[in-house]
């Protein structure tokens, strides 16, 4: 899909209405709300004719089907009007990898954020290392600066806003703009905000993914990812998608596509709750420090004001210090808080994370252990009198 292809392209009706009625046909549905979902491997021709010639909307299912379009129509509205084209794969890491395949080749070297989602540099240190690509990992604050480590064979620049994990908020602008003068792409993970709120596209970002996994689903209960790329990015992104025969299965794009009709009102929730929840550990004793670019008191505020609408539910807090047994014990008690490694869904999540093992261009050494929250959709007060209880238990053992 292109973007003169956009539904709505000159619509100015509001994400939260386009979110609701793109990608639908009520009278070709025979009136049902939602598109059916389309399990199909094989089109059928009318004459040979059309068969040699392609003449056909669809041509096989692995290139697109009616869902598939719905759901990509909904994207497009979505995204800025730099978006020419949207791709689905089957999870947020397809979606990075097919990206980063697409984008460089044997002898091209890239430069990725040191505080990139890990598995990002296990696919960058492993395959891409194996096929000749060199990756050069930089702190995610260098700005402008980050010139100084371009060479003549970097062809793409990837950032993550706000980074993984430990949320420091890079300059998007700026490297693009450095980059853009080299002549490398940027790429932009944009799974934290969504293009809901981080329209990175129109920063300078060529290539936006997300995992749909999160918030596009919302239910924890699919694996899904996109990649959405502007006019100069789109045809390799296109054509990558198509020679790896990328592609996402019809029942993950169905809930895809009715998790992004609630998006809004779901993400409203988790980025108010999460919002409150941060300003009320801020003030906590067990608290050194909460990571969270919306709030005021963070390195990345000014940042997040300026190229954001909103966050999400997802940050970290920095503990006082205390043995790893304190920690442990505090997660075992809580009850409203499950331990797990994802997150976007309706339930709220607490994970421990350790970034020293595996940054190499930045240090990390946040001075107590550290605890990344996922904010669910349910009463903040209930929420707030588990982890209440979990502290207790923290300064007990």
């Amino acid at each position: 899909m292109n973007s003169s292809q956009r539904p709505g392209a000159q619509n100015p009706q509001q994400a939260e209405t386009r979110l609701v009625t793109a990608g639908r046909d009520t009278k070709a549905q025979k009136g049902f709300v939602n598109p059916p979902v389309f399990h199909g491997s094989t089109v059928l021709y009318p004459t040979a004719e059309d068969l040699h010639a392609h003449r056909s909307e669809f041509q096989y299912g692995r290139h697109g089907t009616p869902t598939t379009r719905a759901l990509q129509d909904v994207l497009m509205t979505l995204e800025s009007p730099q978006c020419a084209g949207v791709g689905l794969a089957p999870s947020g890491l397809a979606a990075i990898s097919t990206t980063l395949l697409a984008v460089a080749k044997a002898g091209d070297h890239i430069l990725v954020c040191d505080n990139a989602y890990r598995p990002t540099r296990n696919f960058c240190n492993g395959m891409l290392a194996r096929y000749g690509v060199e990756t050069t990992y930089f702190d995610p604050l260098i700005g402008s600066g980050i010139e100084a480590l371009f060479k003549p064979n970097t062809r793409a620049v990837l950032v993550e806003a706000p980074g993984s994990q430990s949320f420091e908020m890079p300059d998007i602008p700026a490297i693009a703009g450095v980059a853009h003068a080299r002549g490398a792409l940027v790429i932009d993970d944009n799974t934290w905000a969504t293009p809901l709120y981080h329209r990175s596209l129109e920063l300078g970002v060529d290539i936006s993914m997300q995992a749909g996994t999160k918030y596009i689903g919302g239910h924890s209960d699919i694996m899904f990812g996109t990649i959405s790329a502007n006019a100069t990015a789109w045809p390799i992104i296109a054509e990558n998608i198509r020679l790896l025969g990328v592609c996402a299965g019809p029942d993950d794009v169905y809930l895809a596509l009715r998790g992004m009709r609630t998006l809004s009102v779901r993400l409203a929730q988790h980025y108010r709750s999460g919002l409150e929840m941060a300003r009320w550990l801020a003030r906590r004793p067990e608290v050194l420090r909460v990571l969270h670019p919306a709030l005021e008191s963070d390195p990345g505020h000014a940042i997040w004001k300026r190229d954001f609408t909103g966050a999400s539910g997802l940050f970290s807090i920095v503990l006082q210090p205390k043995p790893q047994k304190a920690v442990d014990a505090m997660l075992d008690s809580l009850k409203l808080f499950g331990m797990g490694f994802s997150w976007g869904g309706f339930e709220s999540l607490a994970i421990p994370f350790d970034c020293s093992e595996y940054r190499t261009a930045t240090k990390w050494a946040p001075g107590g252990p550290t605890l990344r929250l996922h904010i669910g959709l349910e009463n903040l007060d209930d929420l707030k009198a588990d982890l209440d209880r979990g502290f207790a238990v923290f300064n007990a053992a």
